[in-house]
């Protein structure tokens, strides 16, 4: 088939792939493979490394002596403006970037010479609350997958780029829209979809990986005759959001899926919607052959804040009255960092990481935030900051990473604070149901900064802290050279001891860093990839970056030969 007419295929199944040179041979990727994670160092597989998503490599070419003298080797300019949020996948030497409008490239991961190029074709009329970004792909068999803003999930040859299947998980028109990162677990590409600030019911879908078939959705909030759907008012579940536009984490022994979900809607007016408004703002546990619950948290009940729990969650052990359990953690939205029992949900502990929390005064002996009733939002502006802001302390647009050999948690920070806004909503079908706003932001007083932080997940301990004079939003890699890396919105993207947090390098990339760091090693030779490419309004409301520039670019560094 000539290219032209793969070009006209490729468009009528709701894409375009433009071809420049074959990929190198490749494998398929199988069930195995993605569960060695990282420990085939020439590959990074998936979004957080691995299913634990400790964003951690056994790479240690790369080490505290000798990170001083990384270079850049190769850079990719996409073209494209708005974030680079993603984290590259690398799998038998082709690397798959994806950036803001579902723009999606194989590139040669030893020179970044385009392979391949796919740009889905997105309608005129999608409705997105926060920026176009992408925030990566799956790849498994010799397949690669990637969500759209148009609230499609595509499935495209790992070789060509050419379609495989295209399906549309739910209607753009009702505000859907698919921003994140699928996972892979055995036979199924698991996927969640946004759309919680328009009212969208949030869901958790897996479809078949070869056919694109739905095999189960799990629903974040409850309707009529199920639980839960007593902890919210009348009918308001309705119009109840609860997006699941984060990544999960898998344990293979349990089977257990878990997946973090995010804000009710309306965000900041709760007077519609009394009672605790599951499941959003949860971890969910699901049995990841059919979506059954087997449980939940709830970090932030009766959210008024915009507190998403859609921040990154890790799979570790942690210490609980000597002894090692298995838990799962999150540096959440809220300001608190939580670590809860894999098997139940049991809230085992919560740590303040923020410096400034004020909405709560506390945990109590199950986890349940102990609210202060002055830092709620009101009508016309909150008097007094609530703190941390809407964006939280963290945002699920970028990552913490764990080392296993430090067992610390390195989280890059946000520290700003609101004065939220409530107003009156009224539900329209596809239009924003805010019901309120983010207010008078912290940093229009010039006090929003920002901190990369080092935690012990078992005390809340912060081990060490490095502060920047703005918010931390770039995310970050854990390595076994004792190196752990990440950018800021200066631009410049680091590389810091993860044992005392000494800055040992850094480069400026030009632009503000809101991508996931990967590494990865190929002909005896260490690389480490950032995204550089700022702007949306996660940043823009705490400040907006300083460096801020059209297009995007992914640099990749490493020791010289």
């Amino acid at each position: 088939m000539s290219r032209l007419a793969l070009s006209v295929l490729l468009a009528c199944l709701g894409g375009t792939a433009a071809a420049a040179d074959s990929a190198p041979a490749s494998k398929p990727v199988t069930p195995d493979k993605l569960l060695g994670g990282t420990s085939d160092t020439a590959q990074w597989l998936m979004y957080g490394g691995d299913y634990n998503n400790w964003r951690f490599s056994p790479l240690k070419d790369i080490d505290r002596s000798n990170a001083g003298k990384m270079q850049a080797v190769w850079m990719f300019q996409t073209g494209i403006p708005g974030q680079l949020e993603a984290s590259p996948v690398v799998a038998d030497g082709v690397m798959f970037l994806s950036a803001a409008y579902n723009n999606l490239w194989a590139l040669d991961a030893a020179t970044g010479k385009a392979l391949w190029k796919y740009s889905h074709q997105l309608p005129g009329d999608i409705m997105i609350c926060c920026g176009p970004a992408n925030r990566g792909v799956a790849i498994a068999g010799n397949a690669v997958f990637m969500g759209t803003l148009d609230a499609h999930l595509v499935a495209l040859d790992r070789k060509t780029g050419a379609v495989l299947w295209n399906i549309e998980m739910a209607k753009h028109s009702d505000g859907y829209s698919a921003t994140s990162a699928p996972l892979i677990i055995d036979n199924l590409v698991i996927m969640g979809i946004a759309g919680g600030e328009y009212g969208a019911r949030g869901f958790i879908d897996a479809y078949d990986v070869a056919t694109g078939k739905l095999v189960w959705r799990r629903y974040t909030v409850p309707v009529a005759g199920e639980k839960g759907v007593e902890t919210w008012e009348g009918d308001s579940w309705k119009t109840g959001g609860g997006p699941a536009w984060g990544t999960g984490v898998y344990d293979p022994a349990s089977k257990t899926l878990f997946w973090a979900t995010g804000n009710p809607s309306p965000d900041w007016n709760g007077d519609t919607r009394e009672g605790d408004n599951l499941y959003t703002n949860s971890a969910l546990a699901l049995d990841a052959a059919t979506g059954e619950m087997k449980w939940h948290f709830q970090y932030t009940p009766h959210d008024v804040w915009d507190y998403d729990a859609t921040t990154g969650l890790f799979l570790l052990d942690v210490e609980k009255d000597g002894k090692k359990i298995k838990s799962l953690v999150q540096p959440n939205r809220n300001g608190f960092l939580y670590a809860l029992d894999a098997a139940t949900g049991k809230f085992l502990h919560g740590y303040k990481y923020v410096d400034q929390l004020n909405w709560a005064k506390g945990l109590d002996a199950n986890g349940r935030p102990e609210v202060d009733p002055r830092y709620e939002p009101k009508a016309g502006g909150n008097p007094e900051y609530i703190c941390p802001g809407n964006v939280g302390g963290q945002n699920g647009s970028y990552t913490a990473a764990y080392s296993p050999q430090t067992h610390l948690v390195y989280v890059p920070v946000v520290e700003s604070c609101g004065k939220m806004e409530k107003q009156a909503a009224v539900f329209v079908n596809g239009q924003p149901f805010w019901g309120g706003g983010p207010g008078m932001m912290q940093a229009e007083e010039g006090l929003a900064y920002g901190h990369f932080s080092a935690y012990d997940p078992s005390t809340g301990e912060r081990k060490w802290t490095w502060k920047d004079p703005y918010p931390m939003a770039g995310g970050t890699l854990s390595t076994a050279g004792g190196v752990v890396f990440t950018g800021s919105q200066t631009g410049h993207v680091m590389a810091f001891d993860d044992s005392n947090g000494k800055l040992l390098w850094k480069f400026q990339t030009g632009s503000a860093v809101r991508g996931q760091p990967i590494t990865w090693k190929a002909g005896g030779r260490q690389f480490v990839a950032f995204g550089s490419g700022g702007g949306g309004i996660a940043v823009q409301i705490v400040g907006q970056p300083p460096l801020d520039t059209p297009g995007s670019t992914l640099v990749v560094f490493a020791l010289p030969e």
